[in-house]
Formats: C-alpha cells, structure tokens, sequence
C-alpha cells in the first residue's frame, strides 16, 4: 500500500515589505537590521531548509497598498498560502470593500490595530465590531494582536462574535523577559475557553532576552498555552523577519521541534499544519 502523504508544515505569520521609514515607523533604532526589504526570495532558502512547506503572509504596516502587494506576491509565489492582509475596517464603507477583497482566494483573513498595550478602549470601538461582523458571512478569520493588560477585557470582544474564528498572535506577547506568567496566564485560560478562538506558538524570542533566551525560558509559557488550547488550536509561525533580531529561522524552527518533542506525532502534525488548515480554511 501507499504510504500516506505527510501533512504540510505551514508557516502561519511571517512579513514581507518594501521599507520606506514612513511607511515602518515602529521599526526603531533598535531594530536597524530590519531597515530594508525582505522578499520572497530572501525567504524561501530558509524554508527550505527547515522543512517548512508553505506560509501566511501577514500585513505590517495597515494600509491598503500592502494589502494589494501581499496579495500580488500571493498570486506569483507559490509558497505563500495565503494572505492575513488589512482592511480599513472602522471605515462606514467596508462592506464594500470586503465583498471586492474577499473575492481573492488567497486573502484568508485580516488583521487590525486594537490599541497598544495599555489601550482597554478600542476593542470596545462599535466601528470595530460592525466591521468584524462583517468577516464571518466571508469566511474571513481575524487574527488578535494583543499585549498581556488587553487579555483581561478581549474575551468580552469575541463573545460578542461567536461565529467568527480569531487566531490569538505571539501568545498575546507575554513578559518572558521579566520572567511574568501571572495573571498572562490565568487570562490565556479564560480566552481559551472560546472554542473559536486559536492561538500562534510565534514570536516568543522577541519577548524574552534576544541574546541570551533559552528554551527553558519559552518552556512555562509554551507549556501554558499548550494547556489552554491543546495542540487542536495551536498554530507554528515565525514572525520572520522580527524573529531574526533574538534567533535564526532555522534555530525557532528547532526550538518549536524541541518544545514540541513530547507530543504524538499527530499532535505535533496539527501545530505544524493541520491546525492551520483548519483555521485559516487553506
């Protein structure tokens, strides 16, 4: 009989761009190695390597013309699965907008700024909400990018959505540097109960100490989202090229194995793949 075909290993959150300072301006002095542009090509070798079989190209700056652009290279790469792009979604006019997007087969969702760390107030905007219950009748996901203080008040946003599928980014950015799990997770608990919602086992490194992070740092933060979402509802990423200012894609990569390595073989498939096929509908 004919060995059964191995399920593809995807990639859930890397970035491409073309940088213009003020089209990037949250990439400060501190991040200058990411002061250029990063492209297919720069990618692909590292995927290659690391067995990594396709990615979700994920919006970075919030602007319709980057939309377009990930979706043109959607369309001209054949690694890139899909497209979390950005829509104006406060905007009186979305709906129009989204029935033009959602056409594309390769958007798969979106994403939108929800304040920074500290903001309890925008995910409450009523502008927001109409413009995200907007997604679900296109079957469009919405990925959270969130701060530890938001996690608190974000299950009350997605009760009010509970046909709508939400992919939680980075862990919600947990404070690994100052080595904090409380009340981070008590509240991943709470936004895990919502089966509607996963969660990116990605850019963790970022949060802890670029140049001296262990995987016994990630361990209790990964162990605790493994607990809150099972392997049933967590998704490998990347966040490359953020992820190359603390680890090289081919060492996450490795570290996610590692992290992973007392899991089935099915349950690692699912965080390497399966889980986002599902989500992401690829």
């Amino acid at each position: 009989m004919p060995t059964a075909k191995a399920a593809p290993r995807i990639d859930t959150h890397q970035h491409f761009w073309t940088y213009k300072p003020q089209n990037y301006a949250w990439i400060d002095a501190d991040m200058a190695s990411l002061q250029r542009d990063f492209a297919p090509a720069d990618l692909e070798p590292e995927l290659r390597a690391a067995g990594i079989d396709g990615t979700l190209a994920v919006e970075a700056r919030g602007h319709l013309e980057e939309t377009d652009n990930l979706l043109r290279i959607a369309e001209q790469t054949p690694f890139v699965r899909g497209v979390v792009g950005w829509l104006p979604l406060t905007e009186p006019d979305v709906g129009t907008l989204l029935d033009r997007y959602a056409q594309h087969p390769k958007l798969k969702g979106l994403r939108h700024w929800m304040g920074p760390g500290n903001d309890l107030l925008t995910m409450s905007s009523e502008a927001l909400h109409r413009g995200v219950f907007l997604l679900e009748r296109h079957g469009l996901s919405y990925d959270l990018m969130l701060w530890p203080p938001q996690l608190e008040t974000v299950p009350a946003f997605v009760d009010r959505h509970p046909g709508q599928t939400f992919i939680l980014d980075h862990f919600a950015k947990p404070f690994i540097r100052d080595r904090q799990i409380e009340p981070w997770r008590t509240h991943l608990r709470e936004l895990a109960r919502r089966p509607n919602v996963y969660c990116k086992l990605s850019g963790l490194t970022t949060e802890a100490d670029h140049a001296n992070w262990s995987l016994a740092d990630l361990q209790p933060y990964f162990q605790a989202a493994l607990e809150a979402f099972t392997p049933s509802r967590l998704l490998f990423g990347s966040d490359w090229p953020v992820c190359t200012l603390a680890t090289s894609y081919a060492r996450w990569v490795e570290t996610v194995e590692k992290l992973t390595a007392s899991l089935t073989e099915a349950e690692r498939a699912r965080i390497f793949g399966g889980t986002a096929i599902e989500a992401y509908r690829l």
